[in-house]
């Protein structure tokens, strides 16, 4: 993250998403905005929070993709979420501080592939000796004082360990004890406890005796058996919860999708668990508290939160005046246009026409998307959307996929390999969906 610039970042969105401009310079900014307060001194640090930013766009516009491809782009812990799945705290549902218990498990995840790494020579020499072992073990009389036997052991051993290493002996069945987990049991079913479930599970394990199984395997599988052992037992898991926890506090971002299904007046009936109920138990994790996880505390105050929602029915002045404070940053995402289209089905790197080419590629069937053919598609995505529900680039996927439908299925038999999609084409094949006045018959 520290080599990427605002500019840079956009360039990278740019390479998968079309248009959007301001939502990918106001996202470019807050994760730029991460890197230059690690830069500054301690006592300045500590007092700059991150600025949260709300995505307002309809569907199909492009939040979810940003958010997805903001994940890949970041090194640093990211979670995507619907608010949709949180409950208020004691009714049946998740409550919202699981967010912050679930990126934890992700920046867990993220460390411990880093030390993986770090320990990777080490471990791979440790297998290699464990192997040698199972393949030349010691005779049970052997007498550490008898120097001729001892070089005739070590000799053979090193003749092995060259046969070893050139690939040699990969099928040589070997005998390994292997460990047997225990199958996990589920003890509080969906209550807001799903931590403990996990804490019960490691004491279950901590207290069973450890069951081992001999079993006789190939070479190949018994080095990945043991690759795994002595990488775990390399991994200081002290280190990896401290450096995670660090992580997350200073790192860590959550994208919080769909807020306007929890957004709206407040109930005139009984307790409103899943709207004012969430958006009041939100408000202390996007303004900083500490959330007990099972790896120690971890406070949320420079955690960054990215909302995005549709907002067809409510809009963001319905949220909690308190909420909307603690999203000062608001982006709206524009409609798209019939030209729009016509970008999403060439310019990125892996557009649709590139997909469905692809993909027909492997039966040997060769796509080819003239202009014609694609001005075409885009021509009647924007049609359907503005004569329907407008679910924006989705629609795409529609279109294109009643398009090659019939190729798709004839793909493996087809006699003629190379197809041509022009106009004439897309318009045959959605011709009864032109002819008709509900479209919403034929598409979703």
């Amino acid at each position: 993250m520290a080599d990427l610039t605002p500019r840079q970042i956009v360039q990278e969105l740019d390479r998968y998403i079309v248009g959007q401009d301001a939502a990918k310079r106001a996202v470019a900014i807050a994760i730029r905005n991460r890197w230059r307060r690690q830069q500054l001194p301690e006592d300045l640090r500590k007092d700059v929070t991150p600025k949260n930013i709300i995505m307002i766009g309809p569907t199909g516009v492009g939040k979810t993709e940003i958010a997805r491809r903001l994940a890949q782009l970041v090194g640093a812990p990211f979670l995507k979420v619907e608010a949709t799945k949180y409950t208020e705290v004691g009714y049946h549902g998740r409550d919202v501080e699981s967010m912050i218990r679930d990126l934890t498990e992700i920046a867990i995840g993220m460390v411990r592939q880093e030390q993986r790494q770090t320990v990777e020579i080490k471990a791979q020499e440790r297998v290699t000796e464990r192997l040698l072992d199972l393949l030349l073990p010691r005779s049970s009389n052997w007498d550490p004082e008898n120097t001729e036997e001892n070089e005739r052991y070590q000799r053979s051993r090193d003749k092995l360990k060259a046969r070893l290493e050139a690939g040699e002996l990969e099928d040589r069945p070997v005998e390994l004890n292997v460990e047997q987990k225990l199958v996990p049991v589920q003890i509080f079913s969906n209550l807001g406890m799903e931590q403990m479930d996990l804490d019960f599970q490691n004491m279950f394990e901590r207290i069973a005796p450890r069951q081992q199984q001999q079993r006789q395997i190939p070479l190949r599988e018994a080095r990945r058996i043991l690759l795994e052992q002595e990488t775990e037992a390399l991994i200081d898991r002290q280190v990896v919860t401290e450096k995670a926890v660090e992580l997350v506090e200073n790192q860590g971002m959550v994208f919080l999708d769909e807020l306007d299904k929890i957004c709206g007046p407040q109930s005139g009936h009984g307790p409103d668990v899943s709207r004012q109920g969430v958006q009041r138990d939100l408000l202390p994790v996007v303004e900083g508290t500490t959330v007990n996880t099972r790896y120690g505390a971890v406070r949320t105050d420079h955690i960054l939160f990215i909302a995005a929602g549709a907002f067809h029915v409510s809009k963001p002045s319905d949220l909690m005046p308190e909420l909307q404070g603690r999203f000062p940053i608001r982006v709206e995402l524009t409609d798209l246009s019939r030209d729009d289209f016509l970008r999403i089905l060439t310019e990125p790197k892996h557009s649709l026409t590139k997909q469905y080419a692809g993909l027909l590629a492997t039966e040997g069937v060769t796509l080819d998307f003239v202009e014609e053919g694609i001005e075409a598609l885009a021509d009647i995505a924007c049609e359907v959307n503005s004569s329907t529900q407008n679910i924006g680039a989705r629609r795409l996927h529609t279109i294109l996929e009643r398009v090659v439908e019939e190729i798709s299925f004839e793909g493996p038999d087809r006699k003629e390999k190379h197809v041509r999609i022009d106009g004439s084409y897309v318009r045959e094949r959605l011709r009864e969906i032109l002819q008709k006045e509900d479209l919403t018959r034929f598409i979703l």
